[in-house]
């Protein structure tokens, strides 16, 4: 993707199975304007027409001429066409020439975990550094990697798809069809997953987590799991340091090939914050080759929170960081 000298505002547009988000972006990251719609997810032309609406919105009145539009998904490294995306209705979908047939500025596409993660890279939780690898974690695990200030997609475009590293031969069944990845284990639907088992066991050391959902372990979700870890429940505070300990054992291995200086944590599972974090120290620092005789990379939450996305596709239209 070439970056191109100006110092005017970009459009972000972040694409979910649900919303569709869209901000107007300064350089400094400051969010100028903001539009949100609902994501008609099964149905191409509306997506693309939708997209193009808020793109329109945003641009209008103002001095913009590019757009970077995140999605889930696998993009073609030329960042035109999404390739194929799990929860949209998209397959060799040329997205690129779709939108810029309806809107007057020049449109980039890009993998969703990327964009957050140049995202806080640009603007957040890795701004000091030149290597990072930002993981989110929300139903599934992704991810993006960082090398030498630059966004690394691969020879395709389809790096760092962090949640389908295999971690577990055999394994539990991943929705991508494999056994054993990472996202089979260390994913918020695999918190809620464990969370409901317990649940349903009727142990007396579920109290906290079965008070969150009536009893019924069918109600519990993930955020009932992180919020009865934080008033203290010692189920919801393990659920949560199994978590952590894949995520922090697969950055390890993360790190013998990649060495990074940092690693992001992001997504919804991150909003227990210290509860996970700690356990994901832990133990990266337990599995880390080499251990107490090198340089080891730091952890922090990502701080863009649910504007990650937009935040890093509109600084992707823009030169990279100095």
């Amino acid at each position: 993707m070439t970056s191109v000298n100006s110092t005017r505002a970009t459009i972000g547009i972040d694409i979910g199975g649900t919303k569709i988000a869209g901000g107007l972006i300064a350089p400094d990251g400051t969010i100028l304007k903001r539009d949100r719609r609902d994501s008609p997810a099964e149905n191409v032309d509306e997506i693309a027409a939708t997209v193009a609406d808020v793109i329109s919105d945003l641009a209008e009145g103002e001095d913009v001429e590019r757009a970077g539009v995140a999605c889930a998904g696998y993009i073609d490294k030329s960042g035109t066409t999404v390739l194929f995306s799990p929860n949209l209705a998209w397959r060799d979908e040329p997205l690129k020439e779709r939108l810029e047939k309806s809107v007057d500025v020049e449109v980039t596409i890009e993998n969703d975990a990327n964009a957050a993660a140049y995202g806080e890279f640009i603007h957040g939780a890795g701004h000091d550094v030149d290597d990072m690898v930002m993981i989110t974690i929300g139903t599934g695990v992704g991810g993006g990697v960082i090398i030498d200030g630059e966004l690394f997609r691969g020879s395709y475009g389809i790096a760092a798809e962090i949640g389908h590293m295999r971690v577990v031969p055999d394994g539990i069944r991943c929705g991508c069809g494999n056994r054993g990845c990472l996202e089979s284990y260390g994913s918020g639907r695999a918190l809620v997953r464990e969370a409901r088992a317990l649940v349903a066991g009727g142990s007396p050391y579920t109290g906290g987590l079965a008070d969150k959902c009536g009893g019924d372990a069918r109600q519990l979700e993930g955020k009932h799991v992180t919020e009865a870890a934080q008033a203290g429940d010692p189920a919801a505070i393990e659920l949560l340091a199994d978590i952590g300990r894949w995520i922090g054992e697969g950055a390890a291995s993360l790190t013998s090939v990649l060495d990074p200086a940092r690693f992001v944590i992001g997504g919804g599972v991150a909003d227990a914050g210290d509860l996970l974090l700690g356990p994901i120290r832990q133990a990266f620092g337990r599995q880390l080759t080499g251990r107490g005789h090198r340089p080891t990379a730091t952890f922090e939450i990502a701080q863009l929170g649910n504007d990650a996305g937009m935040v890093g596709a509109a600084a992707l239209v823009r030169p990279a960081k100095a």
